[in-house]
């Protein structure tokens, strides 16, 4: 399996890859692969940290991290959104979207990014190191329930004194 950088001449093949990871989802509202294109064409797209797994010559995997910030009062700091990670239906359970949010991970700290959050299951995200953003203080005001927007440090300490509320994008 390889992890590289999406590459424009690619956005139909993970529109579709997306659309149809998504469609056998636990959870989903169908806009998944609509809000991939509605982040690349914000001013929050980062191209080195939208990354696809392809095995076999196939895309199987695509997860993307995008610029947000959390605000409090006039302060705003920057962080990260993972959103959304997709894996094939007959590739999950094999390390696919692990590899591929660990890889962002990594290339994230190298560009200097220091946390991330996203809105997920715990369950699968807490191996991530993640955890309710309101452990940290931080907040959403999209009426999502806590448990599901969640923060994670990439560099130790990173949100230790962080409290406000995440700007998330919709569409």
């Amino acid at each position: 399996m390889i992890i590289r950088r999406e590459t424009e001449e690619e956005y139909p093949l993970i529109y579709d890859l997306v659309k149809a990871a998504f469609q056998t989802a636990r959870v989903s509202d169908g806009k998944e692969p609509d809000f991939v294109d509605h982040l690349r064409t914000s001013g929050d797209y980062i191209p080195e940290l939208a990354l696809v797994a392809e095995f076999e010559n196939r895309l199987i995997g695509h997860v993307m991290f995008t610029r947000t910030f959390i605000t409090s009062g006039g302060n705003r700091i920057e962080t990260l959104l993972l959103a959304p990670v997709s894996v094939v239906l007959e590739r999950r359970s094999l390390g696919v979207g692990s590899t591929l949010i660990r890889e962002g991970f990594r290339r994230a700290v190298e560009m200097g990014y220091t946390s991330t959050v996203l809105v997920g299951d715990p369950a699968y995200y807490h191996r991530f190191g993640f955890r309710s953003s309101v452990d940290f203080g931080i907040r959403n005001t999209n009426g999502i329930p806590d448990q599901y927007v969640m923060a994670g440090e990439l560099v130790p300490g990173a949100l230790a004194g962080v409290s406000g509320e995440i700007e998330f994008f919709s569409l």
